[in-house]
């Protein structure tokens, strides 16, 4: 592992880091902040998974996480959101919901993503490894938060992997990749067109098909562009609602799809994080 810069925050250290990583076949760049410690003492995790065109660096500069986390001793581990680098295979035309930059946390099998797109075991496996290794993290303690594409990431890994994690939230998350156009292209393109594959990355079809946790939030902004065509938070709360799945959905007002938003209630899902880590 690399250290890229570190910064001296809230009492705590804003690092950027980057290694090679045997998953992806190239380097990939993420951030941590860890607040301030005793010596020897292990830290509780919240990781961040950021949309579409982000890098680590989106929320590291606009999140507004830090006053909080350092509060609550928490933390906050932002990867990238794609493989990137010479020889990675982007969208032909340039397009920013496909390719570099949208890995949508999925293992691809389509060529010729499947050599590098396997963001999935990178989020799942790979990063929680090193984090492990270099920093004072409690992994018995993990929570995992996400926002658009990121909250679809984060939707899915957790409710695979309840056993890991001890909080689930999102921002304006893509509820069911099955029924909108970013996951239409993104799954036919990464992992191809039969669509009984595609279960295990939405959220939807993961409660359908048995998958549970204890509580589920979510935050969704009113005036949020994506709201109708993209995001559709009501295909959540109906799938919740049948399946007994308990959520938390807050339609928040006015606010649309950026960080103006996401900053705005971070501090409320670092709290919902913070109770169910710290109990």
């Amino acid at each position: 592992m690399e250290v890229v810069s570190t910064n001296h925050a809230y009492g705590g250290t804003q690092g950027v880091y980057k290694h090679t990583s045997s998953v992806t076949g190239t380097e990939m760049t993420f951030s941590v902040f860890v607040p301030v410690h005793d010596e020897g003492e292990k830290l509780p995790v919240v990781w961040y998974l950021s949309g579409l065109t982000c890098t680590h660096a989106n929320v590291t500069e606009k999140g507004e996480y830090r006053a909080m986390c350092a509060r609550h001793g928490l933390i906050f581990v932002a990867p990238d959101t794609s493989p990137r680098g010479e020889g990675v295979a982007d969208d032909p035309e340039g397009a920013y919901d496909f390719g570099l930059g949208a890995g949508f946390y999925v293992n691809a099998t389509e060529e010729p993503f499947a050599q590098h797109y396997r963001m999935r075991d990178y989020i799942e496996d790979e990063l929680p490894a090193l984090i492990a290794a270099e920093f004072p993290a409690d992994m018995e303690r993990q929570g995992i938060m996400g926002h658009s594409m990121g909250g679809h990431g984060a939707l899915t890994i957790g409710l695979r992997n309840p056993d890991r994690f001890k909080a689930i939230s999102a921002f304006a998350p893509i509820v069911s990749p099955l029924n909108c156009p970013w996951g239409e292209k993104a799954l036919t393109g990464y992992i191809g067109p039969d669509k009984a594959t595609w279960r295990d990355y939405d959220a939807c079809a993961l409660i359908e098909d048995g998958a549970r946790f204890p509580d589920l939030l979510v935050d969704q902004g009113t005036a949020d562009g994506f709201l109708e065509e993209q995001l559709k938070p009501d295909l959540l709360k109906t799938t919740c609602a049948a399946a007994g799945q308990s959520l938390t959905l807050r339609m928040q007002d006015g606010y649309d799809h950026s960080y103006y938003f996401i900053s705005t209630f971070m501090g409320d899902h670092l709290e919902w994080h913070a109770a169910r880590l710290m109990a």
